[in-house]
Parts: C-alpha cells; sequence; structure tokens
C-alpha cells in the first residue's frame, strides 16, 4: 500500500498520526490540521474511502472530532505510526 500513496497522502497520514488531525463528522468529511482546514480535502477523502482515516468517535453532523488512524493506515506508513 505505501508504494500507492504519494507525498501529500503520506503527510496527511502523518499528520493524523501524530495527533494534530480532527475529521468532521459527515458524508463528505473535511479534515482539520492544528486547528486549519487542510489544503486538499480531495486527498482526505479519499483517504477515508480508503479506510486509512476514520474518526475516534461519533458526533453530530458537522462537528468536529479527532482523526485517528485505522490498522490499514498504520500499515500504510510502514506500520510505524508516530505516538500521538
Amino acid at each position: 500500500m505505501t508504494a500507492e500513496l504519494n507525498h501529500r497522502e503520506r503527510a496527511t497520514l502523518r499528520a493524523v498520526a501524530e495527533g494534530h488531525a480532527e475529521i468532521s463528522c459527515s458524508c463528505e468529511p473535511d479534515l482539520f490540521v492544528d486547528g486549519l482546514s487542510c489544503c486538499d480535502q480531495g486527498t482526505v477523502r479519499d483517504l477515508v474511502r480508503k479506510g486509512l482515516i476514520a474518526r475516534a468517535e461519533d458526533g453530530e453532523c458537522g462537528e468536529r472530532v479527532r482523526a485517528v488512524l485505522t490498522e490499514a493506515g498504520a500499515r500504510a506508513l510502514d506500520g510505524k505510526p508516530v505516538a500521538a
């Protein structure tokens, strides 16, 4: 999986792994890194659809919650996500 990810996708996964990201609760989620909207929401949505990023908990529609890597997301980073 790692070979299929581009630099921007890996950087997004690292930001999530490091605990810097929140994700909106919606059918088309938005990612916020250090409180700022991610500049490439298309990449974010692809990573969510691929099952690499998920919400840490449920929330109300539009609410922001902590974003986390899934097991597949951790494997995509060579199984070495940074501890949050």
